[in-house]
C-alpha cells in the first residue's frame, strides 16, 4: 500500500508527494510536527499540515531571506530571526563574518531539536558562537527594543496558529522600532496565486506599508510551495533594495545555489496581477 502527503491549497487543488518512510510524527504544545522521506523531494519537514521544507528546493527560500538584505546592509552586525527554528536562516547568514549576533527567536523548541536530528544540512549552523536562542513568542520578544538590530527575518509560519500574531501591524511597529535607521526587515510573504494565499499576501502588505516608508515585494520560483510562486517583503525606513545593492556581493565569495545579483534586481519586477493584488492593499 502506497502512502502520501496531501496539502491542500484550495477545495479543487492539492499538493501531493510521495511517502518513501515516515520518521517523526509528534504533537508539540503548539503544533504538529512530521518528518518523513521522500523520493522526489528527499525529506520532507510539515508543521500542522502544511509543507515547510524538504531537502532538495529550501535552498531557494532561504538564500533569498537572508541575501537579499544582507547585499543591501553588508554592514549588519546585529540579525533578529524569528521564526526559523530549522536553521536555515541562520545557516544562510553565518557565512557574512561582518554579523557579530544572530539572536534567534523560535517559540517551539521540538522543531528546533526534530531539524537539528533529521535535518543537519540545514541547522548544523545552530551552534555557531554568534547565534544566541531565545525559545520564547516572537511578537513579546521585539516589544520594547529600541533601535537593536541591523537586520530583522521573519521566518515564519503561514499566518494561522502560532505565526498569526507575525503578520499584524502592531507587530511591525514594534519591528520598526527595533531597527536601526538603516535597518531593514524582510519576512515571508505568502504566494499571490490561490485565493486565500493571496488575500494573506495583500494584508501582510497592507500592514506593513502602513509602518515603514519603503515597503516592497519580490518573488522567487519554489516547486513545494503553493502554486510554485512565492512573494517576499523588503521593508526600510529609507532603504532602496535595488537603488541600494551594494557593489561587491560577488567579492564575498558566497556561493550561492539560486540567488545571484543578477536575479536580486529582477525579484523585485512582479507579474501584473500581482502588482493589481498589492496596489489594492
Amino acid at each position: 500500500m502506497e502512502l502520501w502527503f496531501t496539502e491542500y491549497h484550495t477545495e479543487g487543488a492539492r499538493f501531493s508527494i510521495k511517502v518513501d518512510k515516515p520518521l517523526v510524527s509528534l504533537k508539540s504544545d503548539f503544533q504538529r510536527i512530521d518528518v518523513f522521506d521522500s523520493h522526489d523531494f528527499g525529506r520532507v519537514l510539515v508543521l500542522d499540515g502544511f509543507l515547510m521544507l524538504t531537502e532538495k528546493d529550501e535552498f531557494i527560500y532561504h538564500e533569498m531571506m537572508v541575501h537579499v538584505p544582507m547585499a543591501v546592509c553588508p554592514g549588519a552586525k546585529n540579525v533578529l530571526v524569528i521564526g526559523g527554528g530549522d536553521g536555515g536562516v541562520v545557516r544562510e547568514l553565518v557565512r557574512y563574518p561582518s554579523i557579530e549576533r544572530i539572536d534567534l527567536v523560535e517559540i517551539d523548541r521540538f522543531v528546533v531539536d526534530v531539524c537539528r536530528e533529521y535535518f543537519p544540512q540545514v541547522a548544523g549552523k545552530l551552534d555557531d558562537p554568534r547565534v544566541q536562542i531565545h525559545y520564547e513568542d516572537g511578537c513579546r520578544f521585539v516589544e520594547g527594543r529600541k533601535e537593536a538590530y541591523d537586520l530583522i527575518i521573519v521566518d515564519s509560519t503561514d499566518p494561522v496558529g502560532p505565526g498569526e500574531g507575525l503578520f499584524t501591524r502592531a507587530f511591525y511597529q514594534n519591528c520598526y522600532e527595533a531597527l536601526t535607521e538603516s535597518g531593514v526587515l524582510v519576512n515571508q510573504h505568502e504566494s499571490p496565486y490561490y485565493p486565500g494565499d493571496a488575500l494573506a499576501a495583500q494584508r501582510a502588505h497592507r500592514n506593513i506599508k502602513s509602518v515603514f516608508p519603503k515597503a516592497l515585494v519580490y518573488q522567487a520560483h519554489i516547486p513545494t510551495y503553493p502554486s510554485g510562486h512565492f512573494l517576499f517583503g523588503f521593508a526600510s525606513k529609507g532603504l532602496d533594495p535595488v537603488a541600494d545593492l551594494k557593489p561587491g556581493w560577488e567579492a564575498l565569495g558566497i556561493q550561492t545555489r539560486y540567488y545571484n545579483t543578477e536575479l536580486h534586481r529582477g525579484c523585485f519586477a512582479l507579474p501584473s496581477y500581482v502588482r493589481e493584488l498589492l496596489e489594492r492593499a
